[in-house]
């Protein structure tokens, strides 16, 4: 079984995750199949704060891979991020109920 979920990486009180698609019976930290992102919960000034090829984790998820409830809250959050910031269905769907 395939599975999405995040990989810690960085130091002590400097937490940074990997997005990372694996099989579910290897550890935390062990080998990955794919990195498809980042999430960095200390960001500050001009760093990303979450960066996710989307494509490849719709991608996996159909081919059956299971997504973890904090990578999928991630996802989501990203999703609404993006549109509202390129004008997307969600901006618009604000400015038809101004108009």
């Amino acid at each position: 079984m395939v599975t999405i979920r995040l990989t810690r990486r960085g130091g002590k009180n400097q937490p940074f995750y990997h997005v990372v698609v694996t099989d579910k019976r290897k550890r935390q930290g062990g080998s990955s199949i794919e990195q498809v992102g980042f999430f960095n919960p200390r960001a500050t000034g001009g760093e990303a704060k979450l960066r996710l090829d989307v494509a490849r984790i719709e991608y996996w998820k159909g081919q059956g891979a299971e997504i973890s409830d904090r990578v999928q809250s991630l996802v989501r959050g990203y999703r609404h991020q993006d549109s509202a910031a390129t004008g997307g269905p969600a901006a618009d769907a604000g400015k038809q109920a101004s108009a």
